[in-house]
């Protein structure tokens, strides 16, 4: 029997986590499971198929899974942004406002080379507010952003409009409703 599962099937709602009210969408079962991460890899891929791609850019941490595996699919590489202070190299970076403070996140300066086409990956969108911090520093570096790819949206909470907004070319693979 073929499967007939959705990559949102594979997909793990935790309630109330990190705190009451939240319903926490955990790809770490998407992940585990070989034939949902193969079908998350390909599906986020699709809408770029014949698009030139130089470098993936994953956000942490869960964009690094998604992303090293999409750059390996298209023999590219891989940029990581990561958290203030966890690159070795010399950075750039782009602070960001979270629901209750503020955020650094980093990228080495060499990273990207200016005109190298760039596809954003992480797990979930929610206000965009990573993503938008990621496609800063990118476009700070001189890179053309081809598109933004999420396993996750939740639209309640904006990010989609934000980083259209932006110009950004957005995919996402499944929708949840909430926060």
């Amino acid at each position: 029997m073929p499967n007939t599962k959705t990559v949102k099937d594979y997909i793990r709602t935790i309630v109330d986590f990190p705190h009451e009210g939240i319903m926490f969408r955990d790809v770490t079962t998407l992940f585990a499971d070989p034939r949902g991460f193969r079908m998350a890899i390909d599906q986020m891929l699709h809408p770029y198929a014949g698009e030139r791609i130089d470098k993936v850019v994953g956000l942490e941490a869960r964009g690094f899974i998604l992303g090293g595996a999409i750059a390996h699919q298209l023999s590219v590489g891989f940029v990581p942004i990561r958290k203030k202070g966890k690159l070795p190299g010399t950075t750039i970076s782009q602070d960001y406002k979270l629901e209750y403070g503020e955020a650094i996140v980093e990228v080495h300066d060499d990273a990207i080379i200016a005109g190298e086409k760039i596809l954003v990956v992480d797990d979930l969108l929610a206000t965009g507010g990573t993503a938008e911090a990621g496609i800063k520093l990118v476009e700070r570096l001189g890179g053309e952003i081809v598109g933004c790819a999420f396993v996750i949206d939740l639209p309640d909470l904006g990010g989609r409009a934000r980083l259209e907004a932006l110009g950004m070319d957005v995919h996402a693979l499944c929708e949840f409703d909430g926060h």
